[in-house]
């Protein structure tokens, strides 16, 4: 069985891809969670990822460590992970990169806190750029392939790549137009999503980098976990 190695839910944006999308296809997986420690946890973490990150998953003697190239790992051996048709495919794989390489912005000026939320001091024009986009990227998929997810009528890898986003949006209440708010509505009802959230608010310790970072760029109105 695959294992899959996560940290803390309330703040670990990248293990939730991996996670979701794991979860959401229903490929069976045994959870190993490894908190985040104050300060470096690069040892710690080298024990089971070679680059001291996570996700990382194991199949056997062999190790993927990064949530994309999981994705494309788990494409080799399971269906519906990126789209059958070749256009959509095609899109899919675009729109996961690009969520994996860039919006420097909103991953500096929001960082992932399910359980909280936030009234950001300032919302900077690099931030508004980074929203404006990925709203352009959600009202288009979900048009464009017929919805109600990014590429087509099932959940998928893009989907899973976008899921922190949508914890982001909820989290800081970002500015969407209606097609984009009903798509990060959508993500956070899904099964897996709920199920995620869930686990975070019952979480009961707290990462004091994570927690300083998110005070410095705004007030926290409401907390509701654990």
């Amino acid at each position: 069985m695959y294992e899959l190695y996560i940290a803390n839910r309330n703040y670990s944006s990248w293990s939730l891809r991996a996670w979701a999308l794991m979860r959401g296809l229903a490929i069976p997986f045994e959870e190993h969670l490894v908190v985040f420690e104050d300060g470096s946890n690069w040892e710690r973490f080298r024990k089971f990822s070679p680059n001291g990150h996570v996700p990382c998953l194991h199949d056997g003697e062999t190790v993927v460590w990064d949530s994309m190239a999981i994705a494309e790992y788990l494409a080799e051996g399971h269906a519906g992970v990126w789209p059958e048709d070749a256009s959509a495919r095609a899109w899919a794989r675009c729109a996961a990169a690009e969520m994996h390489s860039g919006f420097g912005e909103l991953r500096s000026q929001c960082s992932m806190t399910c359980g909280q939320r936030v009234e950001l001091h300032e919302k900077g024009s690099g931030l508004g750029a980074d929203v404006a986009r990925i709203d352009e990227l959600w009202s288009e998929g979900s048009m464009r392939f017929g919805g109600p997810y990014l590429a087509g009528a099932r959940f998928g890898a893009v989907d899973a790549f976008y899921a922190p986003v949508a914890f982001r949006v909820q989290t800081y209440d970002l500015p969407l137009s209606d097609s984009a708010r009903a798509y990060a509505d959508l993500l956070l009802a899904h099964p897996a999503m709920q199920a995620w959230y869930e686990a975070a608010l019952a979480e009961t310790w707290r990462d004091p980098s994570h927690e300083r970072e998110i005070l410095t760029v705004g007030t926290v109105r409401a907390d509701y976990r654990a």
